[in-house]
């Protein structure tokens, strides 16, 4: 089953046949004002495009995991992620040390965060998946966008060190990724208190099969959170969610150059639009703690923001502020399809489609 959802209208979500994902849950999807909503996803995490397709792929927080799919022009969602039975196709040699494919069954066993594609040819493309249900890893997956319903299949795994906690992702040129350790796992509090003081609490960790992890020459930061790659590989952009803060950390360059930039509010995912500018995702409250209160409630004092950045300048516009409901704030990760900002959240189903100015 899949859904169709139509997209600035206000009704119950229709479901549909399909033999490529499964249903998930109708919902109203009613606009506000100017800004239309595609429905049915839990705590929409991270969004990422499918190269050379409509398709949007949907990360899932928490309680909500998994893997959905968001078609740009009808709305229609189709869930990939948890699901029965799993197609599987390990590649050792590419993913040394992986145990074997996750559990995948149900949203508490496979619990996504971060996403990020690699485009590849013949419309198949490699997706990386933060993990966090069984085990702390990066999982990926090959994702054939020939069908008219992308099709996914886990391809292998790379398991976390230790103590590490992982929330971004990024492919590398050639080969590898980077992602970021924004604090020790099983962190108790400990760690975000000092963050949000601005002390660092984690880095950014480069991992290729032939080498395996190592940590980034200069990375360590308050929470390293949403990552992006340079198309060279020579720079890494990251936001900073407890300080308000981006950075740029240059990559195989002695010595490091870091240049950081303040944001109007707490940015959490980042993501490269066609023409060379990073958009970045986020929400904005007074200040920390009462951003972490209205992740629970409705608040009058904050909103969902997005910002464009110039990577060279290091400059950034703020291009789109929702106001905090009851059914959408807390922004994680944000992207331009066509005339549209999409923008997932923390608390709510829906994924807010923005027009541009």
């Amino acid at each position: 089953m899949s859904v169709r959802c139509v997209v600035g209208l206000c009704g119950v979500v229709v479901l549909l046949a399909s033999s490529h994902g499964e249903s998930v849950t109708g919902a109203v999807c009613a606009p506000s004002g100017r800004v239309k909503f595609i429905c049915g996803l839990g705590s929409p995490e991270d969004l990422v495009a499918v190269p050379g397709t409509a398709w949007v792929l949907v990360s899932g927080y928490e309680g909500n995991g998994g893997l959905r799919l968001a078609h740009a022009r009808t709305g229609r969602v189709v869930q990939l992620l948890p699901t029965a039975k799993l197609r599987a196709k390990p590649d050792p040699k590419r993913y040394p040390g992986c145990p074997g494919a996750p559990s995948v069954s149900d949203k508490g066993a496979f619990n996504t965060h971060g996403l990020n594609v690699r485009r590849g040819p013949r419309r198949l493309h490699t997706v990386y998946v933060v993990h966090h249900g069984n085990r702390e890893s990066i999982e990926i997956f090959e994702i054939d966008a020939r069908p008219s319903v992308p099709v996914l299949t886990w391809v292998g795994c790379v398991i976390a060190p230790p103590l590490v906690g992982l929330n971004g992702v990024a492919p590398l040129p050639g080969d590898g990724f980077v992602a970021t350790n924004p604090y020790p796992f099983g962190d108790t509090g400990t760690a975000r208190q000092r963050a949000q003081a601005g002390q660092n609490t984690g880095d950014i960790l480069e991992w290729h099969a032939a080498s395996g992890w190592a940590t980034v020459p200069g990375s360590e930061a308050p929470a390293p959170n949403g990552i992006e790659v340079s198309p060279k590989g020579d720079w890494l952009y990251v936001n900073m969610w407890p300080v308000k803060k981006m950075m740029r950390l240059s990559r195989g360059k002695s010595p490091v150059q870091k240049d950081v930039i303040d944001v109007p509010f707490h940015p959490d995912n980042i993501r490269w639009h066609t023409d060379g500018t990073l958009i970045a995702g986020g929400h904005f409250a007074p200040d920390v703690i009462r951003a972490r209160e209205c992740l629970q409630v409705a608040c009058p004092d904050a909103a969902s923001k997005v910002a464009r950045i110039d990577p060279r300048a290091m400059t950034l516009k703020e291009i789109v502020s929702i106001p905090s409901t009851e059914h959408f704030f807390g922004a994680t990760s944000a992207m331009q399809v066509g005339r549209e900002i999409w923008i997932g959240a923390v608390r709510g189903d829906r994924v807010a489609r923005h027009p541009l100015q």
